[in-house]
């Protein structure tokens, strides 16, 4: 029997069982808002570029970032020097996080180039959830139900908090290795789900608005309408 990894805290969670970092819900449903953020930091002055985006706002790339030094720690604590493994393991981790950073970063002069690395991110954190629960199958390690209570209890730790490795590194640094694959098992999945609600609102909002380049070109209509109607107006004073 698993010990408890801390004692129950207060704080609700989210219909889903996802945390939503303190933001309340709304009719039931997660505020997508509040998931994902990335061009609400800093405010831009071009009528072409959207805002530039702030990856460290974003939910997604907070928790990527835990999963990549939990991960670090993890193969340094519990796998041989000299297995392949770390690697491969260090560098899906690094991927998740890097591609959130790079997609954001491209997102004011290429949508679709942030919908590319947003996917990638995904589904490099997809390949080291996998190896989690290859290390634990064939150990013959649990995995925990995700309505499990220690399941449960990871997704509460940073109800009330500012999401950042120090909520985990007690339990990663001295808890055994089932307990904190597992840990990381249930940080990959909230980090998957807040990828996977990123790339909705991307989506969206591509169909919705298109690229740079038909930005540009509604632009330069909107341009030469204007310069029509000034002409109109300055022939009609003459």
């Amino acid at each position: 029997m698993i010990r408890p990894l801390f004692k129950v805290g207060g704080g609700g969670l989210m219909k889903n069982g996802y945390v939503n970092d303190g933001k309340k819900e709304k009719h039931g449903k997660p505020q997508v808002g509040a998931l994902h953020n990335s061009h609400d930091s800093q405010i831009s002055q071009s009528a072409i570029l959207p805002p530039r985006g702030d990856y460290r706002t974003l939910l997604s790339y907070q928790k990527s970032e835990v999963v990549y030094q939990l991960t670090y720690r993890f193969c340094r604590r519990f796998l041989r020097r000299g297995d392949r493994t770390i690697d491969q393991m260090v560098q899906a981790a690094r991927s998740g996080k890097q591609n959130i950073v790079e997609g954001s970063k491209a997102a004011p002069t290429s949508k679709e180039m942030e919908i590319k690395l947003t996917n990638v991110a995904r589904a490099s954190l997809e390949e080291l959830l996998e190896d989690y629960r290859d290390f634990l199958n064939v150990r013959d390690l649990t995995i925990w139900d995700k309505d499990s209570r220690e399941a449960r209890y990871v997704r509460q730790i940073s109800q009330n908090s500012r999401i950042s490795y120090e909520l985990y590194r007690e339990f990663v640094a001295t808890r055994p290795a089932e307990v904190v694959a597992n840990i990381a098992i249930c940080l990959i999945h909230q980090t998957n789900y807040l990828l996977d609600q990123q790339l909705k609102r991307l989506e969206k909002d591509f169909l919705q608005d298109g690229g740079l380049r038909e930005r540009m070109t509604r632009m330069r209509l909107q341009e030469r309408d204007r310069q029509r109607r000034e002409k109109k107006i300055n022939h009609k004073k003459m």
